[in-house]
């Protein structure tokens, strides 16, 4: 049989986990587009009232109250899909849970019942839609939502980071078997970098502190039109968020190196995302470092500099030119001890020892008559 996806109007998608965040979101688009609905979670009231509010606007949508978890109750989500709507087009396995705290602080049971919904709700879900769109003519999309904590690993979410690597590793060897089998299956993986939703609140909070998720944070709707867009389209992998990419490629530059030095022939704090790659540096375990370039470093970059945890700035004694790509113009070294004092006062308030300063130059020939002074200078300010 050959895999043949129909379009969003033509289809019928259970999406699990499907009360709030991604899974809604999702059924929201997926309803606007006239797809049929089957909606799981274990909710049943939830579930009622999000489907009340979908039929009310038109769509034709059903709920089916289940535990992931429990592969009895997946066979029974299944069968009400045959006697509801004659069986399905697309199957999302999307409901998750979190924990946030150490490892050695985390209940083993409470990690147990983690990989029951995010790992083994993915396998019941997976076996369940692929069985089915064997005997289905056209057969039909899987589509797991993944996450990039599927391609490293952060403190404080052990027990999540490693239920997403089992789903990441999952779902790609079920995609390598359906095409060995030549099986109508399309087998995507959907991996959202930090969403907008509601699944922080929910998660356990092992840590006595409010979490919340670092930038930068991505809308739902984003990842529900990346869904859809694999219900219709074999695709193998869709990443969300340029943040996510980021955190994924520093992750194996991270097993390689220990340190991130973000430079540019421009002045790179000035770039609107620096905080964002120095972020993504720090959580994948890289110390970071940069140079100013010549951009002047008041009392506010001082303290967004010391905030971001940098382990070292650089104060470039050297500029560039307007076109931010050749090195010009001097800088003063006035202008150095000022951002040298606005460094000092900020780690001071924040009772830092980090970033240390040290001074980055490419002496010009206008500024000859520094190179004098600057062993004394150098002195004065502690920095090397």
């Amino acid at each position: 049989m050959k895999l043949k996806l129909k379009p969003l109007n033509e289809q019928v998608v259970v999406i699990t986990g499907a009360t709030s965040g991604i899974g809604l979101s999702t059924a929201r688009a997926a309803a606007q587009r006239g797809a049929r609905l089957l909606l799981v979670a274990r909710n049943a009231e939830a579930l009622k009232a999000v489907c009340d509010d979908l039929t009310a606007k038109g769509a034709k949508a059903d709920y089916c109250v289940a535990d992931v978890g429990d592969q009895s109750q997946v066979r029974a989500v299944v069968q009400t899909a045959l006697d509801r709507f004659g069986g399905f087009d697309a199957w999302v396995n999307n409901a998750g849970v979190s924990i946030f705290g150490h490892i050695t602080d985390t209940p083993v049971e409470d990690q147990r019942r983690l990989m029951e919904t995010n790992y083994w709700g993915v396998v019941y879900g997976s076996l369940a839609a692929v069985e089915h769109f064997k005997t289905r003519d056209g057969g039909g999309a899987l589509i797991n939502i993944g996450s990039v904590l599927g391609d490293l690993a952060v403190p404080l979410k052990g027990p999540y980071c490693a239920s997403k690597h089992a789903v990441r590793a999952f779902t790609n060897a079920l995609r390598l078997e359906m095409i060995e089998q030549k099986a109508p299956v399309s087998v995507t993986l959907i991996k959202p970098s930090a969403v907008d939703t509601p699944y922080k609140d929910h998660a356990r909070n092992l840590t006595g502190a409010p979490v919340r998720n670092p930038p930068p944070v991505y809308a739902t709707p984003l990842v529900a039109q990346a869904v859809l867009y694999a219900a219709e389209h074999r695709t193998r992998e869709i990443t969300i968020g340029a943040g996510g990419r980021l955190v994924a490629a520093l992750a194996g530059l991270a097993r390689r190196a220990r340190r991130v030095h973000l430079q540019g022939w421009g002045e790179p704090l000035a770039h609107p995302r620096f905080f964002d790659f120095a972020a993504a540096a720090r959580r994948v375990g890289c110390a970071v470092s940069t140079t100013t370039c010549g951009l002047a470093v008041d009392d506010d970059m001082a303290r967004r500099l010391v905030a971001a945890g940098l382990d070292l700035v650089a104060l470039s004694l050297t500029g560039v030119d307007a076109a931010g790509n050749t090195a010009r113009r001097g800088i003063p070294l006035e202008r150095v001890a000022a951002g040298i004092d606005a460094l000092n006062r900020a780690r001071r308030r924040a009772g830092s020892a980090t970033p240390r300063v040290h001074l980055a130059y490419l002496l010009l020939a206008s500024q000859a008559d520094q190179v004098a002074g600057l062993p004394d200078f150098m002195a004065r300010h502690n920095v090397s």
